[in-house]
């Protein structure tokens, strides 16, 4: 290997005993090392983050199973280079030597548009090649379902602490230039934090740490030494992929269950990576009439404020109304009734079609519709005690049905009570003030 290859390069695996993570794929017993001690890989597609061995693990099936492989990377591959890929795989099925079907190893996978993913498709059913794609990406979004149905899907996952530990062993012991140079490792934790699970990262940081130390001296690898070098720990987010779906997932749930140490800390992985805060404010207004609605009307004023305020005032400022109103929300009692009723209303509505509005509750602006009936018996509740008088609101084919169903909280309690109390039967409630 070229000793001024990046460190990364120089220490990538060359077997699965080499390899780094992944016990749960390529340890005893797991479903990719089965395949490749077999010699016989089923088509299917690694998804994960970034620097946690994707490519890799291609390479060590393309250097350990005795069929032909080709790889094709989606940045800079057509639907041209996947049809002569192909046909290169259909010849090598039909020759005489042909030890097995071939496989094909698409990197970045995600990246194929809809076209080129269906040239594949023919290829993947009818057995002429075996497909092995690698994504950042989720594949249910990304992958066309019929290539999906006809691949597995393996999920990778980021390094632990302890994996990552054993990577840094190996760099030390197994790479000829950290060896030759000397590296005093004093503590990892600013390095493995720097690292976020990524294998590639962790590599990167010791090769940026030996390039910024003089020559001559060691290298000495502490939390003081890497953060110096680093400045700052670039946030792992992408405010268009699956993480910007996860972590704003895991912050709308933290809300709603009423945790505002876990809400402000999925708030601050937002903030940091960049994510666009009005988008985040917008969150909390359909949170708060989702999630709070009438168990505390203010959290839907407040929400709506701080989108506002955000749109004047921006970031980082912004960051504090954000903080303010994400705390707000994940302490104030809860309620979805609105959010249900709306729901059962909506479904009613689908199931029994665009019944009539009663005569007595349409207006009647023009002498003909009120010669029709419009408008006719219709009782104006401010003339009536208490400003209530009960009357048929429902469409006639309609019983009165019970769309909202209040939640067992303070508010809503005592506006039931006031419901139950007014529609009671009551003698004198059509005798007007």
């Amino acid at each position: 290997m070229n000793r001024n290859a990046p460190l990364a390069e120089r220490l990538r695996p060359r077997s699965l005993d080499e390899y780094i993570g992944q016990t749960h794929l390529v340890g005893p017993g797991g479903v990719v090392r089965t395949m490749i001690e077999q010699g016989s890989v089923a088509s299917f597609i690694l998804w994960g983050p970034p620097g946690v061995g994707k490519t890799t693990l291609a390479r060590i099936i393309a250097n350990t199973v005795e069929v032909p492989f080709y790889t094709l990377s989606a940045v800079n591959s057509g639907v041209k280079d996947v049809r002569e890929v192909i046909e290169k795989c259909r010849a090598d099925a039909r020759s005489m030597f042909s030890r097995g079907r071939p496989v094909l190893f698409i990197d970045e996978i995600h990246r194929f548009s809809k076209s080129q993913q269906d040239s594949l498709l023919g290829a993947v059913e009818s057995g002429v090649v075996t497909l092995i794609g690698a994504t950042t990406e989720n594949p249910s979004f990304e992958v066309i379902r019929p290539l999906l149905s006809r691949a597995q899907v393996y999920t990778l996952r980021p390094l632990e602490k302890e994996e990552l530990q054993q990577l840094l062993d190996r760099a030390l012991t197994a790479d000829e230039v950290l060896s030759e140079r000397g590296v005093d490792v004093e503590s990892t934790t600013a390095l493995f934090r720097f690292a976020g699970g990524d294998a590639r990262k962790l590599l990167n940081i010791l090769d940026l740490m030996l390039q910024a130390t003089p020559a001559g001296n060691r290298v000495v690898i502490n939390d003081k030494t890497v953060t110096e070098r680093l400045q700052e720990n670039p946030a792992a987010y992408d405010k268009n992929g699956e993480m910007h779906y996860d972590i704003i997932s895991a912050f709308i749930k933290s809300i709603r269950g009423s945790d505002p140490d876990a809400a402000v800390y999925w708030l601050a992985r937002m903030i940091a990576g960049g994510e666009d805060p009005e988008f985040i404010a917008r969150r909390l207004v359909i949170l708060a009439g989702e999630d709070i609605g009438l168990a505390n009307p203010n959290a839907l004023l407040l929400a709506n404020t701080t989108y506002e305020v955000i749109r004047k005032i921006g970031m980082p400022e912004g960051r504090i109304p954000l903080a303010e109103c994400t705390i707000y929300l994940a302490t104030s009692p809860k309620s979805n009734s609105a959010y249900m009723a709306i729901d059962r209303a909506l479904a009613l509505v689908n199931e029994t079609g665009d019944l009539p509005v009663p005569l007595h509750l349409r207006n009647a602006p023009t002498s003909l519709m009120k010669e029709m009936g419009y408008g006719r018996d219709y009782k104006y509740a401010h003339d009536y005690p208490g400003n209530f008088v009960i009357q048929q609101f429902m469409p006639d084919e309609l019983d009165h049905r019970d769309l909202w169903r209040p939640c067992n909280n303070p508010t809503e309690q005592r506006a039931m009570a006031l419901q139950n109390a007014r529609w009671r039967p009551q003698t004198d409630s059509t005798e007007k003030k």
